[in-house]
C-alpha cells in the first residue's frame, strides 16, 4: 500500500490499555540528552537539524503529518518520544493536528540550548482542540534536537502520565467482538481493556476508532499511572455512545494468543479469518515478535506454503490435475538452477503427493514451463497482490511480481524468490482456496473496508483439486501432526534467508469456516508452526 493511501494506525507501538505495562512507561518518560557516544564506536551522522529554526519546524511538519518515527529522530530521546507520540496520536485518533511555530527565542553565537512556543490543534468530531506548548532545544553533536519531555505533548503532562479520551461517566462497553462480548470499556477511567488483555496487537487500533465514532459525551483527560483522572483537559465525558462492533471473535483471540505466547523458541505470529465473511478473527504475536504489528504487514518470504499458488497456476495454465504423473528426484538441474529437496526423492509420483511431501524439484520444474507471468496471475487470484484499507490498521498481503530470469522463476515455484507475504495474506490465500470467493478482510462491522485493488479467485475446478492435495497435506505430508485437530487443509513452508543458514516456518490452511496462518521467523523447521495451528485449532 503506498503511503499516501495508508490511513491505518501503526498498532503495536502504543497500548490503550489505562493500566500500563512498565515497559511502556519506561520509553515514555525516558527523557534526557543524548548519551556521549562510546570510545571506539563506529563514527555515524548524528541525528538532528543544522539550526534550531530547522529542528523544531521539521519536528512540527512531521508531528502534523503523523509521523512519530521522523519527528522523533529529531528528539534527544527517540525511543520515548516515538512511543509517546505513537501513543498519543493512537489513543486520541484525530481527524488531524496542526502543530506550528509560534515563537523561536533568538539563538546568541556558541549557545548550546534555546526554545521558544508552539501551538497545537486537535480536530475532534466534537470540535478543536488548541493549547501552545513551550518547547526547548538542545545542541548534540553539532546538531539541534528538541528535548523530549511529555510536556511536548500538553504542558501540564508529567512523567509517567497519559492522554486518554473518555466517552462516558459510568463504565460501558465501547468496543465488542462479533458475539457482543466487550473487548474495550470506556468510563471515568478512560478507554480500557477488559480483564484478561485480549488482542494486546489490537489496542490502539481498536480505542482509535472508539475515538473517531464517539458521540455527545467526549473528554480527553490527563491520568496517572493507575489510569485514573487528574484533570479533564478538553470537553466533558456525558454522554454513553453505542459500542463499536469488532470482527473479533474472543475465543479465537484468546486460543491463538495462548498459542504463540506457548511458543518459547522465538518470534511466533498468527492470523485467522472467517471465510465467510472476511472477518478478521484474531491477530497474535509473542513477546519475542515484539510490538510492530508483523502479522499484518511484515512481508516474508513464504518458503514452500507459496506451492498453493503454484498449483493453481499449473492445473488451471499447464492442464495438470492432482493425479497427473510428475517426477520428484532428490536433486534436480531446472533450467540452470540446481535444485535440491530436504533428504528425499519420490521418483515417479504424481502431484498431490509431490505437493504433500513438498517437492522443490518438482514445483521448480513446474514453475519453469509456465508463462513468465503464469505465478504472478495465480498469485493474484489467491489475492497476494490485492490492496486493502481497514479502519484502524495498516496492512500489506504479499507482493508478487513477474521473474526477472528463467532461474528467479524457477526457485519463485517453491517459494525462494522474490516472492513475499505477510502472515494476513498466507491466510487469506487459505480463505481463498476454502470459499472459493474474493475475501475481503474486515476488522469491524460498523466500519466499511475500502477495496482499493481487488481480485478474482481463481475457477472452482482448479481450487477442488488444489483442496484435495491440501487435505493430503495433513493426512499424509508434512503436516501429519495437525492430524488430531479435525479435517485440516494445509500447507507448510520453510523459508531460507540471508545466508541460508536460517528458514522461517510456515503453516497456512483451513477447517471449516476458519483459515489461519502461522509464521515463526529462524525457526528452520515447519513442524512447529502446524504444532501451534493444532493447539489453535483445538481450543476453539
Amino acid at each position: 500500500m503506498s503511503p499516501a493511501r495508508r490511513r491505518g494506525i501503526l498498532i503495536g507501538g502504543a497500548l490503550l490499555v489505562v493500566v500500563v505495562v512498565a515497559a511502556a512507561f519506561f520509553l515514555l518518560n525516558g527523557g534526557g540528552s543524548t548519551p556521549e557516544a562510546e570510545a571506539g564506536a563506529t563514527s555515524v551522522e548524528s541525528p538532528g537539524a543544522i539550526d534550531p529554526h530547522s529542528a523544531i519546524t521539521e519536528y512540527l511538519q512531521d508531528l502534523s503529518e503523523n509521523n512519530p518515527d521522523a519527528a522523533s529522530r529529531l528528539t534527544d530521546a527517540a525511543p520515548a518520544a516515538a512511543v509517546a507520540l505513537r501513543d498519543a496520536r493512537n489513543t486520541l485518533n484525530p481527524s488531524s493536528v496542526a502543530a506550528k511555530l509560534t515563537v523561536l527565542q533568538p539563538t546568541p553565537a556558541g549557545a548550546q540550548r534555546t526554545g521558544g512556543t508552539f501551538s497545537m490543534a486537535w480536530a475532534f468530531k466534537p470540535g478543536t482542540w488548541t493549547y501552545d506548548v513551550p518547547f526547548e532545544l538542545t545542541q548534540a553533536g553539532g546538531k539541534w534536537l528538541v528535548h523530549w519531555a511529555p510536556s511536548l505533548l500538553h504542558p501540564k503532562l508529567e512523567a509517567g502520565q497519559r492522554l486518554v479520551v473518555s466517552t462516558a461517566v459510568q463504565d460501558t462497553t465501547a468496543v465488542a467482538d462479533r458475539d457482543g462480548k466487550p473487548l474495550l470499556v470506556s468510563g471515568a477511567q478512560g478507554l480500557r481493556t477488559v480483564p484478561g488483555n485480549p488482542a494486546p496487537l489490537l489496542h490502539s487500533a481498536l480505542g482509535g476508532q472508539v475515538t473517531a465514532a464517539a458521540g455527545g459525551g467526549f473528554a480527553v483527560e490527563r491520568v496517572d499511572t493507575a489510569g485514573k483522572n487528574v484533570e479533564t483537559l478538553f470537553g466533558k465525558a456525558d454522554g454513553d455512545a453505542k459500542p463499536l462492533t469488532s470482527s473479533l471473535s474472543l475465543a479465537a483471540q484468546n486460543s491463538a494468543q495462548a498459542a504463540v505466547d506457548g511458543y518459547t523458541a522465538g518470534s511466533a505470529m498468527m492470523v485467522a479469518l472467517d471465510t465467510a465473511s472476511g472477518d478478521i478473527l484474531a491477530v497474535a504475536q509473542n513477546s519475542a515478535a515484539g510490538q510492530s504489528p508483523k502479522a499484518l504487514s511484515g512481508l516474508y518470504e513464504p518458503g514452500s506454503s507459496f506451492k498453493i499458488a503454484t498449483s493453481v497456476a499449473a492445473i488451471q495454465q499447464s492442464g495438470l490435475k492432482a493425479a497427473s504423473p510428475v517426477d520428484c528426484p532428490g536433486v534436480a538441474t531446472v533450467g540452470t538452477r540446481t535444485v535440491k529437496n530436504e533428504g528425499f526423492e519420490l521418483g515417479a509420483t504424481n502431484l498431490q503427493t509431490a505437493f504433500a511431501r513438498s517437492c522443490n524439484t518438482t514445483f521448480g520444474q513446474l514453475a519453469l514451463d509456465l508463462p513468465a507471468d503464469g505465478l504472478v496471475k495465480a498469485a493474484n487470484e489467491l489475492g497476494l497482490n490485492a490492496d486493502y484499507e481497514i479502519p484502524g490498521i495498516d496492512t500489506e498481503l504479499g507482493k508478487v511480481e513477474p521473474a526477472a530470469s528463467k532461474d528467479e522463476q524457477v526457485e519463485d515455484g517453491f517459494g525462494q524468490g522474490r516472492i513475499q507475504a505477510s502472515c494476513l495474506g498466507g491466510a487469506l490465500m487459505a480463505a481463498t482456496v476454502a470459499s472459493g470467493k474474493a475475501i475481503t478482510p474486515r476488522l469491524w462491522h460498523d466500519l466499511k473496508t475500502t477495496v482499493v485493488k481487488g481480485y478474482s479467485p481463481p475457477p472452482a475446478a482448479v481450487l477442488g483439486q488444489v483442496r484435495t492435495m491440501m487435505r493430503a497435506v495433513v493426512t499424509s505430508g508434512t503436516a501429519r501432526g495437525a492430524a488430531g485437530a479435525g479435517e485440516v487443509f494445509g500447507k507448510t513452508g520453510t523459508a531460507q534467508f540471508g545466508d541460508g543458514s536460517q528458514a522461517t516456518g510456515w503453516f497456512v490452511g483451513y477447517r471449516g469456516t476458519v483459515a489461519f496462518a502461522v509464521l515463526l521467523e529462524d525457526s528452520n523447521d515447519s513442524g512447529p508452526a502446524v504444532t501451534l495451528a493444532a493447539k489453535f485449532l483445538k481450543a476453539l
